[in-house]
C-alpha cells in the first residue's frame, strides 16, 4: 500500500518508469543529439513506378550520421524499392537522393563505395558454403584473406553458425540463410548499412542477437537504415521511425513523439483502500493532459497524454489527499496505435488489403 509518507519514493519511482520516452523525445539511443549530426541521407521527391503503378510516392526524407532509421510498414509499402534506388540497384523514375552528397542518378559508383545491404531475400548458390561466401564478401570488400577469414569466424560464432559454416546453401534454414545475408553487412561494415527484414524467420534468441549487433554497428560509427515490418523491432532500435503506406510517408519522428500523438494514449490505472475514489475524478481532469477519466469502483482509469509528466501529478493529488493506493499501472500506447492513428488500419490489416489488391 501506497501511503503519505512514501510518496517521496513513489514519485521518484514513478517517474523513473518515463525516463526513457523523455531521454527519448531529445536524444537519440545512442549519446548524441541528433539534431548536432550531419545529414548524410537526404531524399527528395523520390518516386518509383513499375508499369504504371506507383510503388514509391514522391517521399523525402533526411538521415543524420550515426542514427539507427528505421522504415516500418506493411510488405508492399514501398520499403525494399525505396532501399533499392538508395543503393542505385535500381533507378528513380523521377526525384533523387543524395548519399554523402553523392546523387544517386549521377555518382552511382560514389554511393556504393559507401552503402551495404542486407537484402530481404537471401540469394545464395546453392553449392557454396556460409564460410567461402563471407571470406569471398569481405575480401570484395578490402579485407586480406586473412583479415577476412577472422572477421568470418568472429562474426559466424556471434550468430550461431559457426557449427554450419561448412554446410552447403541448399542444406540451410530459411533462417540461417538469413543470418547469412546480415553477416554479410556485420563483415563488411560500411559507413551506411541497410537491412531489410533483418530478423525474418529468426528465432527469438536470435533476434536479439542481432539488435545487439546492430546497436554495436551504429555505436562504432555506422548509419544504419533499418525496414522493418516489425513493430516491436523498429521500437526497440529506432533512433527515429520513418511510417510508410502505399508507398507515402505517413508520419516521421521518434517512436516515443509519435506514440505522444495518440490522444490519450497513455493510460493510468490506480486500485485504492477502503474508499472509492470518484470524489477526485472532477480534480483529477482538471490536471492538464488529463483526457479522461473512468471510475471502476475502487479503481480509476485515467486516459492521458504525456504520461511522464500528468501521471506523477496525478499520484501525487491522490497521495496528498490522503487516498491510500494499493497498485499502479502505466500502460503506453504501441507502435500499431500510431500506425492505425495515421492509416486507419492496423499493420496486419493493411498488408492483407494489400495483398488481396494484387
Amino acid at each position: 500500500m501506497f501511503t503519505q509518507s512514501l510518496k517521496p519514493v513513489l514519485l521518484s519511482f514513478f517517474t523513473g518508469v518515463f525516463n526513457h520516452r523523455s531521454i527519448g523525445k531529445t536524444m537519440s539511443s545512442g549519446s548524441v543529439k541528433v539534431s548536432k549530426l550531419s545529414i548524410v541521407v537526404e531524399a527528395l521527391n523520390l518516386t518509383k513506378s513499375f508499369d504504371g503503378f506507383l510503388a514509391v510516392d514522391k517521399i523525402s526524407f533526411k538521415i543524420y550520421e550515426r542514427e539507427i532509421f528505421g522504415l516500418l510498414g506493411p510488405n508492399g509499402a514501398g520499403k525494399t524499392t525505396t532501399l533499392l534506388m538508395l543503393t542505385t540497384v535500381i533507378k528513380p523514375t523521377s526525384g533523387s537522393a543524395k548519399i554523402y552528397g553523392y546523387d544517386i542518378r549521377n555518382k552511382p559508383g560514389k554511393v556504393r563505395e559507401i552503402v551495404g545491404i542486407a537484402f530481404q531475400d537471401p540469394k545464395l548458390y546453392w553449392v557454396q558454403t556460409p564460410w567461402n561466401i563471407l571470406v569471398w564478401h569481405g575480401m570484395v570488400c578490402g579485407l586480406s584473406r586473412s583479415s577476412a577469414r577472422q572477421r568470418v569466424e568472429d562474426v559466424l560464432k556471434l550468430l550461431d553458425m559457426w557449427d554450419a559454416r561448412r554446410k552447403r546453401a541448399h542444406e540451410l534454414s530459411g533462417g540461417m540463410k538469413k543470418r547469412v545475408e546480415v553477416a554479410k553487412l556485420l563483415i563488411q561494415r560500411p559507413r551506411i548499412a541497410i537491412f531489410d527484414e533483418p530478423t525474418s524467420q529468426i528465432d527469438v534468441s536470435g533476434k536479439h542477437v542481432i539488435w545487439e549487433a546492430i546497436r554495436t554497428m551504429r555505436d562504432e560509427g555506422s548509419t544504419v537504415i533499418l525496414a522493418t515490418n516489425d513493430l516491436s523491432e523498429a521500437d526497440r532500435l529506432s533512433d527515429r521511425v520513418c511510417i510508410m503506406h502505399r508507398g507515402r510517408i505517413v508520419a516521421l519522428d521518434t517512436p516515443w513523439r509519435l506514440k505522444d500523438s495518440i490522444v490519450g494514449g497513455d493510460i493510468l490505472e490506480v486500485e485504492v483502500l477502503d474508499e472509492a475514489p470518484g470524489k477526485m475524478i472532477p480534480e483529477i481532469k482538471s490536471i492538464e493532459n488529463v483526457v479522461e477519466v473512468v471510475d471502476l469502483k475502487r479503481k480509476l482509469k485515467v486516459y492521458l497524454n504525456k504520461g511522464e509528466e500528468t501521471a506523477p501529478k496525478i499520484v501525487n493529488l491522490l497521495l496528498t489527499k490522503g487516498v491510500k493506493v494499493s497498485s499502479i499501472k502505466m500502460s503506453e500506447p504501441s507502435l500499431d496505435e500510431v500506425f492505425i492513428r495515421y492509416t486507419g488500419l492496423s499493420i496486419k490489416d493493411a498488408e492483407m488489403k494489400l495483398r488481396d489488391e494484387r
